[in-house]
């Protein structure tokens, strides 16, 4: 049995450990890894995010939707939903291997409910053929 999510030092192990598996997989790590200079900011904005999505907190300040949509013009608009489908999973998998309990839930649900949100949103910011 693993351990809830209990706070700020959870959270960081959990994005901390996502996103060093999440860069060197084929899907999507090349976008992460292309896209983001400075990793030890983006991780601290990462974990203001989740703190603030399990904990209430109030933490993070910024739209994450626009830096996606920024990112899926870059790329010629080719994020598909293969994209979210890979990185929820592997999300879903990284959540497993480490926490149990509500906050694990919790943090599968929001980010379940953010991937369909986000790639409907960047599917309608897409140029017309």
């Amino acid at each position: 049995m693993n351990k809830e999510i209990e706070n700020r030092e959870d959270v960081f192990k959990l994005v901390d450990t996502f996103y060093t598996k999440v860069r060197r997989y084929e899907l999507p790590g090349p976008i992460f890894n292309k896209h983001i200079r400075d990793w030890p900011l983006h991780l601290e904005r990462l974990i203001d995010f989740w703190e603030t999505y399990l904990f209430y907190v109030g933490k993070f300040k910024g739209d994450p939707l626009l830096k996606h949509r920024l990112v899926d013009a870059s790329e010629n608009y080719s994020i598909n939903e293969m994209y979210f489908e890979v990185w929820l999973n592997h999300w879903f998998r990284t959540i497993d291997s480490m926490f149990d309990g509500e906050k694990a839930n919790r943090a599968k649900s929001r980010t379940r409910n953010m991937g369909t949100f986000f790639y409907i949103s960047l599917f309608q910011a897409k140029p017309n053929p």
